[in-house]
This record gives structure tokens, sequence and C-alpha cells, in this order.
């Protein structure tokens, strides 16, 4: 792991999570990596709630891909159900508040087969974010597992801040983990990242989220060995202590 001892040639991290992940984010890489990092958060996007008709129905549990389905779900004020989770994040969320969660721990394909491996259950309703991947609903509906989905929050883009645009206009290294291929289309288009003098160290999620960066030509590129926030951390660990090599 880096250390803090390496702190002169540590490079700047610009973390694009909405700032709750974020916050969380930044605290896993200070202890990781010691309190001299320079981070800097700027959001890429932010959450949206619009009001939306839920598909009828008598729903036997909940299927979550986000934590901020879990934020859509307290908002509607939905009756509390079991939930099958994407991930350990998304399942501690909906735990806290207050539905019996299960991860998947992994991604839409592994969830969807966790959910067929219980065996029948009673119709699912997936709360999904408006640009979700993996169309879960529907491939459990083909394996014989009812499953509806309804849109009921969108993560609209925002720009770059100042103080991002500054960090990447400047000569050092600069660290970038990139958790959604969403997140990574719109990096690759905003104008700050495409004129960045900065070298850029990229870590993405998957293949899937690495694919846009391509078109950034970037210095350093790391794919996670799994899409989790454990094998983030560690491909931004890889990617600096590569970059500390002579």
């Amino acid at each position: 792991m880096a250390t803090q001892s390496r702190a002169g040639a540590l490079p700047a991290v610009l973390l694009t999570r909405p700032p709750a992940q974020g916050d969380r984010l930044a605290d896993q890489l200070r202890a990781q990596l010691g309190p001299g990092l320079r981070l800097v958060t700027s959001p890429l996007m932010a959450p949206v709630f619009p009001e939306v008709v839920l598909p009828p129905g008598d729903w036997a549990g909940y299927v979550l891909t986000s934590e901020t389905g879990v934020q859509a779900l307290l908002r509607r004020g939905l009756p509390v159900r079991p939930a099958w989770c994407v991930g350990d994040r998304t399942a501690q969320a909906a735990r806290e508040a207050g539905l019996p969660a299960r991860s998947a721990a992994g991604d839409a394909a592994a969830l969807v087969a966790a959910i067929l491996a219980a065996g029948p259950q009673g119709p699912l309703l997936h709360l999904r974010g408006r640009e979700a991947r993996g169309q879960v609903a529907a491939r459990l509906t083909a394996a014989g597992q009812p499953a509806a989905e309804a849109v009921v929050y969108a993560q609209e883009p925002r720009p770059l801040s100042d103080a991002a645009a500054a960090l990447l206009a400047g000569p050092g290294p600069v660290a970038i983990p990139v958790f959604s291929p969403r997140t990574a289309a719109l990096l690759a288009a905003d104008p700050a990242v495409r004129g960045a003098r900065a070298p850029l160290w990229l870590a993405a999620i998957s293949p899937a989220a690495a694919e846009p960066l391509a078109a950034l030509r970037p210095d350093r590129l790391k794919i996670a060995l799994r899409p989790d926030a454990a094998s983030m951390l560690a491909a931004l660990d890889d990617l600096i202590q590569d970059g500390s090599k002579p």
C-alpha cells in the first residue's frame, strides 16, 4: 500500500462522486494514503427525484442498484419489504433505512443471478435511475421471476468546478477514480479534462467504465479487479505505486 512516507510522490486526486459517496471515499483515501494527500471534490452529477406513478402491484421485495435508489424509496414512503441490493454499500444504506437487505456483492449480472438462485418469490420492483444499465427487471422476468421497474431518480450532469479545472491545468499528475460508464462519458466530454495539461491517472471500476476514457489518452489507466469500492482503492494504490517507480 502507498503510505504517507511517499507523500511527495502522491498525485492529487479528483473525486467526482456525489457528496456523500465522495466524502466517504475521501476519508478512505486519507486513511490509506496519508493526511498529506491533496483532494479536490467536484461531483459530475446531482440526483433529482421526479414525481412518477409506480407500477401497480403487491411487491414482495425491492431491487436496488444504488444508494440513490434507497433515497428515492425513503422519499416516497414505500412500505418495508426485503431488498435485493447490487453491492454492499447499497445493502448497508437499505439496512440503515430499516429494510432487510441482501447484497449480491457485484454488478447487475451478479444481482440477477443471486435473485434467481434464491428460488421463486413474489413480484419484485426495481427502483432505478434513468440511466441504469443491465435490464435487471426484464432479465428476471424472462427467467421466470416476475419483476417490474420504475425510474424514480435521475442523475443530472454538472460541470467540473473551478478548483477541479485549476487542478487539471497544473503540471502534476491527477488521479481520478471513475465509478460508472456514465461518469466516464461525462468526464471524457468535459472541456477541462479534454484540455488537461496534467497527466491523467485513471482508475475505472469496470471495462465498461474504462471504454469512454480511452478518448482522453490517459498516461495511466487501471481497471479494478471487481466492481466495488475496495477494488477501486486497490486500483488507485496500484496507479500511485506504478507512478512512483523511476
